[in-house]
């Protein structure tokens, strides 16, 4: 995707996460995010868009540090205010994406972007469409779609970013193979789960468990929205390995 289709998707995906907000009880329990309730996601991805502004239009060269980051965190709005909040935040992380000049040198975490305007861009995007997905949820309903090309890309980061990096929990004593394919656009990935950071190609094969459906759907069920068996997503092969996915393979 481009960076424009990116900022595209974030500003799609904030208003509908802000709308889902705005007519739900903010006490209200969200299912995908057991421990949560509507109040605390959207302070969470408030924060988040704050932070990754800031990043954004001081460019950067390093993290924030602890006490720059605490001072976003500790905006706290009363419920009142709090959808309009985050709007405001959401606004300003896409306005300052749409100003931001294409060789803007700044800090970046994941190794999953051609520049760091694209990085942002495109992590922000998904941050904003999981947790709509969330905000959907403790409003009790599915929400509209998130569009093929939008899915196909998040599983991509996900894959060949958040869980090949070293941090992941996803490991196995014994190599295996798990096939990931979409039936409505052109994704395939061949992973390999070892005692090493997941090992990721773009292709197809033979496969210990095969996870194949709409990309959608395994965008869902990739980060842990969607249980696996459930919705339009077939696996066959090693239920074992279904099950340390389901364990493992969570994004803090």
């Amino acid at each position: 995707m481009e960076i424009t289709a990116h900022i595209d998707a974030l500003r799609h995906e904030g208003g509908l996460f802000a709308d889902a907000a705005a007519r739900t009880e903010l006490d209200a329990p969200v299912p995908t995010c057991p421990e949560w309730r509507l109040r605390d996601l959207v302070l969470h991805t408030g924060h988040v868009h704050r932070w990754a502004t800031a990043h954004l239009r001081d460019g950067r060269p390093a993290p924030m540090d602890e006490a720059s980051q605490q001072a976003i965190w500790a905006e706290r709005p009363d419920d009142a205010v709090l959808v309009d909040w985050f709007r405001a935040g959401h606004g300003a992380l896409v306005d300052t994406l749409l100003a931001a000049p294409a060789d803007l040198d700044c800090w970046t975490f994941l190794p999953t972007a051609p520049s760091p305007l694209a990085f942002w861009a495109r992590r922000q995007a998904h941050e904003t469409a999981m947790h709509r997905i969330d905000a959907d949820a403790a409003a009790g309903t599915e929400g509209p779609a998130t569009a093929p090309e939008l899915a196909l890309d998040g599983i991509d980061e996900l894959l060949r970013g958040f869980l090949s990096l070293g941090r992941s929990r996803l490991r196995s004593e014994q190599p295996r193979t798990v096939l990931v394919g979409a039936t409505d656009g052109p994704g395939r990935w061949l992973l390999t789960v070892s005692g090493e950071p997941l090992s990721v190609e773009l292709t197809e094969g033979p496969a210990d468990l095969t996870l194949t459906g709409p990309a959608r759907d395994l965008y869902l069920m990739l980060w842990n929205r969607l249980p696996a068996g459930t919705g339009r997503v077939e696996h066959s092969g090693d239920e074992a390995l279904l099950d340390l996915w389901r364990e493992t393979a969570t994004i803090g």
